[in-house]
């Protein structure tokens, strides 16, 4: 079952800024790592409050070599390494305990 969970966003990742993504695919497209849907269908989670699936993918996160291709051809403009970082930490802190 998927549980909502509105405060994540809102209070675990207040700079989480995906709101513009048009869900175009250009970050995909051009993953030199060809990680599957993400950023867009991860971002889409977040601001959706999936938090339990967007931690079943820290595999995927964790793997991005933040690079930032994808944010210097994102049409429009999401800081996609920003976000992915910010993920890390979100994950690092509340399922690995790190940084408490």
């Amino acid at each position: 079952m998927t549980i909502i969970n509105i405060s994540f966003v809102e209070s675990a990742i207040p700079r989480f800024d995906a709101a513009a993504c048009m869900n175009c695919g250009v970050c995909t497209a051009l993953c030199p790592m060809e990680i599957g849907p993400l950023p867009r269908m991860l971002f889409r989670q977040v601001i959706l409050g999936l938090e339990d699936k967007v931690i079943e993918n820290a595999d995927t996160i964790f793997s991005c070599l933040l690079c930032k291709m994808c944010e210097a051809n994102c049409p429009a403009g999401v800081p996609i390494a920003e976000n992915l970082r910010l993920l890390r930490n979100h994950i690092n802190t509340t399922v690995h305990g790190l940084g408490r």
